[in-house]
C-alpha cells in the first residue's frame, strides 16, 4: 500500500545537472540566503559584523532586499513590525556576542507580542562551541543560553548541510501559532567556507495548524448561546490570525458586547453598537466584565494590563481560547481551549445558536457613558485634543507605532485604530525605543502608505540614530515626538508614590535641528497646530519629524481604588 507522503517526485535531468554543477563562488552564507528566498522571504533587516560577513556577502548574490539599521535592537524592532504587518517571518541578521545580545530587548517584545522574527546570528568558529574557552573575539560560553528564555526555539548549526533544514525549521516555528521570534546561530567558519552543495530550492516549512478540540467548542457554543449576559474580551490573537470578521459575526450572533485588549486594538469596530472599545483600565469596564455570566476570552492571556492590573475577578463562567499553551488558564480558571483564534471562532460560528437580546446595546451605551463621565471629570482637555488631532491627521489605512509614552498610554484606551493590524505598541514587554524603528520596518513592508511613529523625548533618544536609516531608504515615516522634558510617565509614578521624582529629568537636543542635520524635514508644533502640521508631514513623501513640546497627564487609575 502506498501513502501520499511516501511518494517522491523524480528529479528531472536538468535538476540533476544543476545539482552536480553548483555555481562557483558560493559559501555557507549563500545557503542561508538561498533557503530564505526559497521560503518566500523578500526583505532582511540587520547589521553586519565580523563573524557574520559571510551572510552579508551572500546578500549581494541574492534577490533579497537588505534594510540596514544602526543599532541591533532597533533592527529587531523593525523586523518585529515587518512581521506584524506582513504575517511573514522577518529575517534579522546579527553578529556574534555584543551584536547578538544587543537585540535581546527587541526579541523580548516580539515574544510578548507574538511577532514572527527569524533571527540568524553568527557564532564563533566550530572549535569554540560547547563552552570550552578558545578566546575568540565575541566568544560566550553558551551564546544560545542568553536567548533560550526569550525566543520560541533555538537552532544551532555545526555544518553547512544543516543550514537549510535549521533555517526552515526555525521559519516554521516562527509562523506556527502562536507566532514568535526564533533563534538560529551559525559558526563563522561554516558561513565562510566554500559551498559545494546544490543550490537550495523550495524548502517545505508550512506552519502547523492549531485547530480546537470539537467537544470543547461544542460546550463553549452551548454556554454562550444559553448565557444571560455574555461578553467577549478580544486580544491580539484575533488580529494575528486575521479573525476580526469572524469575531464580529459571532458577537452579532450572540449579541455579546466586545472589549479589545491593547494588543487587540482594531479587532472589533470601535463604533459598533456592541463595542466596549478598549477601556480596560477603567473600573466601570472591569465591573461590566465581572458581571458577565459567560465571558469569552479569545487571543489574550489576561495579563496585567488586560486585567486592570490583576484587579479583575470574574464571577461567571470563563471560556479562554489561546494559541499559547503557557497562557491558558494562567490567571483565571476557565474552559481552556488551546487553538488558533480563527479556527476556534469558525467552530463557534458553526455551532452557536442565535441569542436575541434587546438589552445588550443599551448596556454598552450606559457603560461608555460612565467611562466618558469619569474621564471628563478630570479636566484632561489638552490630552484629549492632542489624541484627537493625531487621529484626524492619520489616514484611516495608515499604521501607527507607539513607544512607551503618556500619549501611547492614552491611545491604548482611547484611540480608534480604525481597523485590525493598524495600531501597534511596545506594551507586550514594555521597553523604550520601539516606536520609530518599528515604524521603519512597517514602511519597508509597505512604502505605499505613510506610517506614524509616536515617542516621548526620552524614548526618542533610544532610536535617534535611525534618522539616518529613514533618510537612506527614504521611508515614509512621520515621527511625532512629545517633548515633556524627561521620562513623563515615570515622573508621574514617582510623584504619586514618593511626593517628588528622581532621575526623570533629561537634557535634550533640539530635535528639529537634529533631524535636519540628517537631511530629514523637521517642524516644531503646538497643540493648536498639531493636526495641520501632522497632516502635512504625513502627506509629504519621505521621512519627517514633528516635535510637540507639551506636558501631558494620565487619567486617574482605578486599580488603586
Amino acid at each position: 500500500m502506498t501513502h501520499d507522503h511516501d511518494l517522491v517526485l523524480r528529479p528531472t535531468q536538468a535538476q540533476i545537472t544543476a545539482a552536480l554543477n553548483p555555481p562557483p563562488g558560493r559559501t555557507g552564507g549563500d545557503l542561508v540566503v538561498e533557503t530564505l528566498a526559497g521560503l518566500g522571504a523578500t526583505t532582511v533587516f540587520g547589521l553586519p559584523g565580523q563573524h557574520a560577513l559571510g551572510m552579508f556577502d551572500a546578500l549581494r548574490r541574492s534577490s533579497l532586499r537588505y534594510v540596514g539599521l544602526r543599532v541591533e535592537n532597533n533592527a529587531g524592532f523593525a523586523a518585529d513590525a515587518y512581521g506584524r504587518i506582513t504575517g511573514e517571518a522577518a529575517p534579522l541578521f546579527l553578529s556574534t556576542g555584543p551584536g547578538a545580545l544587543t537585540s535581546l530587548a527587541a526579541l523580548q517584545e516580539a515574544a510578548a507580542a507574538s511577532a514572527p522574527v527569524l533571527a540568524i546570528s553568527s557564532q564563533v568558529p566550530v572549535a569554540g562551541l560547547g563552552g570550552g574557552r578558545k578566546g575568540y573575539l565575541h566568544e560566550l560560553p553558551d551564546q544560545s543560553a542568553s536567548f533560550r528564555g526569550v525566543v520560541k526555539s533555538v537552532h544551532t548549526v555545526r555544518s553547512q548541510s544543516q543550514i537549510p533544514s535549521a533555517v526552515a525549521a526555525a521559519w516554521k516555528s516562527a509562523l506556527t501559532a502562536p507566532h514568535g521570534p526564533v533563534w538560529v546561530e551559525i559558526p563563522q567558519d561554516v558561513l565562510l567556507a566554500p559551498a559545494a552543495l546544490p543550490v537550495v530550492s523550495a524548502p517545505d516549512a508550512l506552519p502547523d495548524d492549531l485547530p480546537p478540540r470539537p467537544e470543547l467548542t461544542a460546550l463553549a457554543a452551548h454556554l454562550l448561546s444559553q448565557a444571560a449576559r455574555p461578553a467577549i474580551i478580544a486580544g491580539g490573537g484575533v488580529v494575528r490570525s486575521d479573525a476580526s470578521g469572524k469575531l464580529r459575526l459571532l458577537a452579532e450572533k450572540l449579541n455579546a458586547p466586545v472589549v479589545t485588549t491593547f494588543g487587540g486594538k482594531g479587532a472589533f469596530p470601535w463604533h459598533h453598537p456592541l463595542s466596549l472599545q478598549s477601556w480596560l483600565e477603567d473600573r466601570h469596564t472591569t465591573d461590566f466584565l465581572e458581571d458577565a455570566d459567560v465571558l469569552l476570552v479569545i487571543g489574550s492571556g489576561l495579563g496585567e494590563l488586560s486585567s486592570n492590573y490583576h484587579t479583575f475577578r470574574p464571577r461567571g463562567r470563563v471560556i479562554q481560547i489561546e494559541a499559547d499553551l503557557g497562557k491558558l488558564e494562567s490567571n483565571h480558571p476557565a474552559l481552556g481551549i488551546h487553538a488558533d483564534a480563527r479556527l476556534a471562532l469558525q467552530a463557534l460560528l458553526e455551532t452557536a445558536e442565535d441569542r436575541p437580546d434587546e438589552t445588550a446595546r443599551e448596556r454598552v451605551r450606559t457603560l461608555l457613558a460612565k467611562v466618558a463621565s469619569r474621564i471628563d471629570g478630570q479636566h484632561l482637555t489638552l490630552e484629549q485634543n492632542v489624541l484627537s488631532a493625531v487621529r484626524q491627521a492619520l489616514p484611516a489605512d495608515s499604521p501607527s507605532f507607539w513607544d512607551m509614552t503618556i500619549l501611547a498610554y492614552w491611545a491604548w484606551s482611547a484611540f480608534d485604530a480604525q481597523g485590525p493590524n493598524l495600531m501597534h505598541s511596545a506594551q507586550g514587554a514594555g521597553g523604550l525605543g520601539y516606536g520609530f524603528p518599528a515604524a521603519l520596518g512597517a514602511a519597508a513592508a509597505d512604502p505605499t502608505r505613510p506610517v506614524l511613529a509616536v515617542s516621548g523625548d526620552g524614548g526618542a533618544l533610544y532610536s535617534i540614530a535611525e534618522l539616518a536609516t529613514a533618510k537612506q531608504y527614504d521611508l515614509p515615516v512621520t515621527w511625532l515626538i512629545i517633548d515633556d522634558g524627561g521620562y513623563g510617565i515615570l515622573r508621574e509614578y514617582m510623584t504619586d508614590a514618593f511626593g517628588k521624582p528622581t532621575a526623570t529629568e533629561l537634557h535634550r537636543p533640539d530635535y528639529v535641528a537634529l533631524a535636519e542635520s540628517f537631511g530629514v524635514t523637521g517642524v516644531h508644533t503646538t497643540p493648536e497646530s498639531l493636526q495641520e502640521d501632522l497632516t502635512r508631514a504625513l502627506n509629504t513623501p519621505g521621512p519627517s519629524v514633528v516635535v510637540l513640546p507639551a506636558v501631558l497627564r494620565m487619567f486617574a487609575p482605578t486599580h488603586l481604588d
